[in-house]
């Protein structure tokens, strides 16, 4: 209960700075365009449709919150804030992602031995050239190779080695020191 006490916590902390985000965007009249907004805002509602539920299948928590963010970003369109709804909608996009990342780790097979699952999704980038791999370990066969910078979404560890999945959908294990927090 405390745990969840504490994640409530900053859920609010969290939807209260990406409010103060929101009109500090609005304030700064940024170069976001129109045509940016509607394009992120098309992107995000993309992203989201195969979070929506099937019958006899729940939607994914994150599901909603991108739903919410998706809202509220064309909220600040129809205000003319195209910056803010440019932000809101990459939220949202960023959210879906993990969301079928997370449910494409379960389709990906059982856990393996010593497999720790990360309590959320967490947003990685590549530090440097790196080969993902179908198993952890060096003798695992090689799937692709990531280059520095490269948006990966890390959802759990055996060892040294973190499962991770790719925004194009591909997915596997890579060592720790080839990926950084985002």
């Amino acid at each position: 209960m405390d745990k969840e006490a504490q994640v409530e916590e900053l859920q609010t902390r969290l939807d209260e700075t990406r409010q103060e985000v929101v009109r500090a965007m609005a304030k700064l009249q940024t170069l976001a365009s129109r045509a940016e907004a509607a394009s992120a805002i098309a992107e995000a509602e993309v992203a989201l449709q195969p979070l929506k539920s099937t019958p006899g299948q729940a939607a994914p928590p994150e599901a909603a919150q991108s739903s919410r963010l998706l809202r509220e970003s064309s909220t600040e369109f129809d205000k003319e804030n195209y910056g803010g709804a440019l932000y809101l909608a990459n939220q949202a996009k960023t959210l879906a992602g993990a969301a079928r990342g997370r449910l494409s780790a379960g389709e990906r097979g059982p856990q393996r031995p010593g497999e720790t699952a990360f309590s959320l999704p967490i947003r990685l980038k590549a530090a440097g050239r790196g080969n993902v791999r179908a198993g952890p370990g060096t003798g695992a066969r090689i799937e692709f190779a990531v280059e520095p910078g490269t948006a990966l979404v890390g959802y759990s560890y055996v060892d040294e080695w973190i499962r991770i999945g790719a925004e194009d959908g591909r997915s596997g294990w890579i060592f720790r020191t080839l990926v950084a927090r985002r």
